[in-house]
C-alpha cells in the first residue's frame, strides 16, 4: 500500500494446561508461556506499530500475593522493550541464584509474568492519542478475584454513544467516551450482575463468603455475560477477556468480520489473529488450527474445560477482504493464492492497456506489500505468452524460419526491480517546500532498464487509498525514467467508502476515487446530485440505525467505475511529467472470485454488514459537505 493507513490490531492468548513443571521438565525451561507470547505477537508485528501490550494471570495464588502482571510500551519497538523488561526479572534471578531458574514453583510464588494465563496485544490506533493509557490490555481491578476483568482486542463499534448512554442509564460514569472504555464497563457491569447473584445465592444457603469465592469462580456463567453484553453492540470486534480468577474467553462478531484462530492440544490453548503465528510459534499443520465462528466465543474456565459457545446470532459472513489484500501477512497459505490469484485477474485489463506490446513494457511493483499479487500478476501473462506461442506454431509450424522460430520461444515478460524505498520523511521538517521536497525522494529507481520514449512501465501497487504518495513521489521519479506510459495497476477494488470497523479510513474528502466522483460531477454540471444527497443524509441522520440508508452511493451511480478510474489519473498526476499515467484498478466481481471467503467489501461497495455502518457513510459525507476534519464515529 503505497498510502499508509493504520489498521487491525492482533491480540495473541495462551492458557496453559498444564503446571508449570509440566513445562520445565518437557522443554527445559518454566519460560515456555512467556517465550511463547513472544513468539506470536512478533509474528504479528504487522498488525500494530502504535504501541502493545502484555497481561499473565497466575492461578490459585494464595490471599496477600499479586496475580496480575501487566506492562505496556508505545515505544517505537514496543514488543521488544516489552520482553526485555520481562526478562530483565528473571536476568536477575539468575545473578541471583541460578538454580532459582529450575524451580518453577519458586518463580510462580516470586515473580511476575509466571502465569499460566498469558495476553498480548499490539495497537495501529485508529483514533485518539498513541499514549499508554490508550494501549491495551485494559484493566477493570476489584478484590474479588472472579471481579478482576482484563481486555484487549481488534474493534470498533459504530455505536458508541448509544452503549455510553446505556451505562449512564444502569448509574455509572465511564471515565472516557471511547469503545475500549465502553466494552470494558459493559462487560464489567454484567460481570458484577453475575457475581452478585451468586454470592446472593450461597449465601442465602449459609455458606461462608470464602465458600461462595470458590463456588462463584466454578459456577461463574462466561457466555451469559457475554450475551447480554454484546446485545446491542454494533460493530467489528475479536475481543479476548481474562477474568482475575482465571477464566478467559475470546468472541468474534456475528459477522466474522474481524479474524480470529485457535489451536488446543492436551497442553496448551491458542488464539490469535492472524493464523501462521501459531503455525509457526508452535510448529503445527494448518488444518488443526480453527477460525473461530463468527458469534462464538472461546470460552476457557480455570478447570481447563473449553467450549466455543454461540452469544449472538451469527449472521451473513462478511469476513474483512482487506485482510487478504493488504492486513494479514502474506505468509498464510490461503491468503497467499488469493492474492496471487488478484494479480492474475488483472492481467487482461493490464495488456489492454498497453495494447499487447509485451516487448516494450516493463513489469514492477511497489511496495513490497503488492510483491505476491505482482506475481500473480506475472504468472498470468506467462500463461497468456503460452497461448499465443502455442497457436503460432500450430498455424505457422511449416512457415517460421529459425529468427522467428527463436524470437517467439524467447517471448517473456521484462520483470524489473524498479523502484526502492529509500528513506522516511522526518517530523523535525516543518516548511511544506522542504517537506514536499523530501517526500518527491522518499522511493529510488533503477536507472538503464526502461528505454526513454517506447517502453510502457507497469506498476502494481496493492490499494490506492488517498493517491498522495503516486502524486508527491511515486510517479515523479517513475518518469524520470523517461517510459511513454506508466500504468499503476491496483489489486483492490476503488476505495469509496469509509470503514468503522477497525481500519483508519474515516474521512470522505480523503479518498481519491471520491474526489474524483465529485469532481466528474461538478465538471458535469449535476450539482444538484450532491446537493440532494446532502439533504437526504442530514433527513436520517438522527433516524434509528435499522432505518438508515447509504445515500453516498448516489455519488458513484452517475459514472463507470472506468471514467471515475480516468478521472483518478488526472487527480495523481503531477504537473510536468511526460509519461502518460493509467490507473487500473480491480474490480469487485473479481475480488469475490479470489477471495470466495472473505466478502465483506463495505469500503468497495458501500454495502455494510451492520446497520451502524449506513449512518458511519452519510455522517462522514456530512462531515465533509460541512468542512469538519473528523471521524463519523
Amino acid at each position: 500500500m503505497s498510502d499508509q493507513i493504520k489498521h487491525e490490531c492482533g491480540i495473541a492468548v495462551i492458557r496453559l494446561l498444564k503446571p508449570l513443571s509440566y513445562y520445565h521438565k518437557k522443554y527445559g525451561t518454566a519460560l515456555y508461556g512467556i517465550n511463547k507470547l513472544y513468539l506470536l505477537m512478533e509474528k504479528q508485528h504487522n498488525r500494530g506499530q502504535d504501541g502493545a501490550g502484555v497481561t499473565t494471570i497466575k492461578l490459585d495464588v494464595q490471599p496477600g500475593h499479586r496475580y496480575i502482571s501487566r506492562h505496556r510500551s508505545t515505544s517505537p519497538k514496543a514488543v521488544q522493550e516489552i520482553f526485555e523488561y520481562i526478562q530483565q526479572k528473571f536476568v536477575d534471578v539468575q545473578k541471583k541464584d541460578p538454580a532459582l531458574m529450575d524451580n518453577p514453583e519458586w518463580l510462580k510464588e516470586n515473580i511476575s509474568f509466571t502465569g499460566e494465563l498469558l495476553l498480548g496485544h499490539l495497537r495501529y490506533g485508529t483514533h485518539g492519542i498513541n499514549s499508554i493509557e490508550n494501549c491495551h490490555p485494559f484493566l477493570r481491578q476489584n478484590n474479588w478475584m472472579t471481579r478482576n476483568l482484563v481486555i484487549a482486542g481488534n474493534f470498533n463499534m459504530t455505536n458508541v454513544d448509544e452503549l455510553v448512554n446505556q451505562l449512564f442509564e444502569l448509574g455509572q460514569h465511564p471515565k472516557e467516551q471511547s469503545d475500549t472504555v465502553t466494552v470494558l464497563e459493559k462487560i464489567g457491569h454484567f460481570l458484577d450482575e453475575e457475581n452478585q447473584i451468586l454470592f446472593n445465592k450461597y449465601k442465602d444457603e449459609g455458606l461462608n463468603n470464602v465458600s461462595i469465592t470458590h463456588k462463584i469462580a466454578e459456577e461463574l456463567d462466561v457466555a451469559k455475560i457475554l450475551k447480554r453484553s454484546a446485545k446491542n453492540w454494533d460493530g467489528g470486534y475479536t475481543i479476548a477477556g481474562l477474568l482475575g480468577h482465571g477464566d478467559a474467553f475470546v468472541m468474534r462478531d456475528p459477522h466474522g468480520i474481524r479474524p480470529a484462530y485457535f489451536y488446543q492440544d492436551e497442553e496448551v490453548v491458542v488464539i490469535t489473529s492472524e493464523r501462521p503465528a501459531i503455525q509457526t510459534a508452535f510448529n503445527v499443520p494448518i488444518d488443526s488450527i480453527r477460525e473461530i465462528k463468527p458469534g462464538h466465543a472461546i470460552i476457557i474456565k480455570k478447570d481447563g474445560r473449553i467450549s466455543e459457545t454461540e452469544f449472538k446470532t451469527p449472521q451473513e459472513r462478511k469476513a474483512c477482504s482487506f485482510e487478504r489484500i493488504y492486513f494479514s501477512r502474506g505468509s498464510d497459505a490461503t491468503i497467499y493464492r488469493e492474492r496471487k490469484q488478484l494479480g492474475r485477474l488483472l492481467c487482461e485489463d493490464i495488456l489492454k492497456s498497453v495494447d499487447h506490446d509485451l516487448k516494450n513494457t516493463v513489469f514492477s511493483y511497489i511496495p513490497n506489500t503488492a510483491e505476491v499479487a505482482f506475481y500473480g500478476m506475472v504468472e498470468g501473462v506467462h500463461k497468456y505468452i503460452k497461448n499465443i506461442q502455442k497457436k503460432t506454431l500450430v498455424a505457422n509450424i511449416h512457415k517460421l524460419n529459425d529468427e522467428q522460430l527463436t524470437d517467439l520461444l524467447m517471448m517473456a515478460p521484462r520483470i524489473e526491480k524498479i523502484a526502492i524505498k529509500d528513506a522516511k520523511l522526518r517530523t523535525f521538517i516543518t516548511q511544506d517546500s522542504d517537506r514536499n521536497d523530501l517526500v518527491a525522494h522518499i522511493y529510488d529507481v533503477t536507472y538503464g532498464v526502461v528505454k526513454q520514449g517506447v517502453d510502457n512501465l507497469v506498476v502494481m501497487d496493492d490499494s490506492i487509498v488517498r493517491g498522495t504518495t503516486l502524486k508527491q513521489s511515486i510517479l515523479k521519479i517513475l518518469d524520470r525514467l523517461g517510459p511513454k506510459k506508466i500504468i499503476v495497476v491496483s489489486s483492490a477494488p476503488q476505495i469509496r467508502y469509509p470503514d468503522c470497523y477497525g481500519i483508519d479510513m474515516s474521512r470522505m474528502g480523503e479518498f481519491v476515487a471520491f474526489q474524483a466522483a465529485i469532481l466528474l460531477l461538478q465538471e458535469n454540471g449535476k450539482q444538484q446530485v450532491i446537493d440532494e444527497t446532502y439533504r437526504l443524509c442530514k433527513e436520517e441522520q438522527y433516524l434509528p440505525l435499522n432505518e438508515i440508508t447509504n445515500h453516498v452511493k448516489n455519488i458513484y451511480n452517475q459514472f463507470t467505475s472506468e471514467e471515475i478510474s480516468q478521472r483518478i489519473a488526472r487527480i495523481v498526476t503531477p504537473e510536468n511529467i511526460h509519461a502518460e499515467v493509467e490507473v487500473i484498478y480491480q474490480t469487485i466481481e473479481n475480488l469475490h472470485l479470489a477471495c470466495p471467503q472473505n466478502l465483506g467489501d463495505w469500503y468497495f461497495s458501500g454495502d455494510y454488514p451492520t446497520p451502524g455502518g449506513n449512518r458511519v457513510v452519510n455522517k462522514a459525507f456530512i462531515n465533509y459537505i460541512e468542512g469538519r476534519n473528523e471521524r463519523a464515529y
